[in-house]
């Protein structure tokens, strides 16, 4: 539609010179009135065009073939007011047609073609002869011939320059399409994922809870009260097994519910503080890094799909780097910002390019390259993106980048008020 607008602009100015060039220079007389009111009116519906598409940014079929109609109607009175078919500017018919073929569906184009084949028939019966000075009777042939030719450059332009600008609007709104088809699969391949990781929960959660019994009536017998080493294996597996506890309890991440109905109010320090503890009790790795400098703490509201989404996160940076793992929080403006950095081998030139897309993995077992595609969906879900980098001193980096308004409860707070 903005096209249709920026060319009726071009074909009013088009008009208005047209006009005073073959008054003024060639001195032909034109119904001056009859025409300037056509005019207007062509320049009132356009101004009225655009105000419409600014408030509403969507143009349908029916619209676009209205305003094609009203175009083929100007010219046609403008048309029968300087010669009819005799105005080498009738072939301006085409580029209508033309037009049409591109942006309308099937039946409004052969409506559009059937209408302007009407049009210059009944130009042909039924239009006024110019009124030619004297001194322009023997050079009425060439006057014809130099407008067919401005009409032909005329014609030629346009549709390049037009043609090619929807053409780019066309492939733009299929590469947009096609990534929201893509997003579509990505999101139904986590439901299901979803539907699987609960059924599982749920079969895991009976057996956890037995071993959870067994492993305390171990501990309370004589016979492993007596044997320390027993005694700080059985405490080993029960910090194990509350591991698999939390790891179940978070596993209804892979339905991709960014923020659960089981919410807790914090602050962002609290909440990444104790994260951090948590992580490192139940890990085993040579060197940790933690650096808060978010700054002036705020409240948040967070569940376990991004306590899990972090906890991703640090678990590949761990199983890449078991030496050394670093995790910065600053913020960025409106936006939180957690950096995970390693020691590693860094990610393949391919993961780069396909990052967030699930199983892309070097690790050569089932199931992998989940986790950062969950963690992708969830960022995503929050409005947040996920970027990753290798480091020029080896190692890999990745960023969570979180908007305030999305977690904080200040922000929840005052869109309410």
């Amino acid at each position: 539609m903005l096209q249709l607008i920026q060319l009726r602009w071009i074909a009013v100015v088009g008009q208005i010179t047209t006009i005073t060039v073959v008054t003024l220079a060639l001195g032909i007389r034109l119904p001056m009135p009859q025409m300037l009111a056509v005019l207007a009116c062509l320049i009132a519906f356009n101004i009225a065009s655009h105000l419409r598409w600014h408030e509403t940014g969507v143009a349908n079929n029916n619209e676009l073939f209205l305003a094609l109609l009203v175009d083929v109607g100007a010219l046609t009175a403008q048309l029968y007011l300087s010669g009819g078919t005799a105005n080498p500017f009738a072939f301006l018919y085409l580029l209508q047609i033309i037009l049409s073929a591109v942006l309308l569906e099937t039946w409004s184009t052969w409506t559009i073609v059937a209408v302007t084949s009407t049009c210059l028939a009944g130009l042909s019966w039924f239009s006024k002869p110019l009124v030619l000075s004297p001194d322009n009777g023997n050079g009425l042939s060439h006057i014809y011939v130099a407008g067919l030719l401005i009409c032909f450059a005329l014609d030629a332009a346009l549709l390049v320059v037009y043609i090619t600008r929807i053409g780019e609007n066309h492939r733009a709104g299929e590469v947009q399409l096609a990534a929201l088809r893509q997003q579509a699969v990505e999101e139904e391949h986590i439901v299901r994922m979803g539907l699987l990781a609960s059924g599982a929960a749920h079969e895991l959660g009976t057996p956890l809870a037995t071993l959870s019994v067994i492993l305390g009536d171990w501990k309370r017998m004589p016979e492993f009260g007596k044997n320390s080493e027993l005694l700080e294996e059985i405490g080993e597996m029960q910090l194990q097994l509350q591991r698999c506890k939390s790891i179940v309890s978070g596993i209804l991440l892979s339905a991709g519910e960014a923020r659960g109905e089981s919410s807790i109010k914090t602050t962002i320090n609290t909440f990444l503080d104790e994260i951090v503890g948590e992580w490192r009790a139940t890990r085993q790795i040579q060197a940790f890094v933690y650096e808060n400098r978010f700054g002036n703490d705020i409240p948040v509201a967070f569940d376990s799909a991004l306590k899990q989404m972090i906890y991703n996160v640090l678990d590949n940076a761990l199983e890449a780097s078991p030496q050394w793992v670093r995790l910065e929080a600053v913020r960025d403006g409106e936006t939180l910002s957690l950096s995970v950095t390693d020691s590693g081998h860094g990610f393949a030139a391919g993961m780069l390019e396909q990052l967030g897309k699930p199983y892309q993995s070097t690790k050569r077992r089932p199931g992998s390259g989940l986790g950062l595609f969950f963690v992708v969906n969830v960022a995503r879900k929050l409005g947040g993106s996920v970027s990753a980098r290798n480091r020029e001193e080896g190692g890999a980096a990745v960023r969570l980048s979180l908007p305030l308004a999305s977690i904080s409860l200040e922000y929840e707070e005052q869109h309410a008020a």
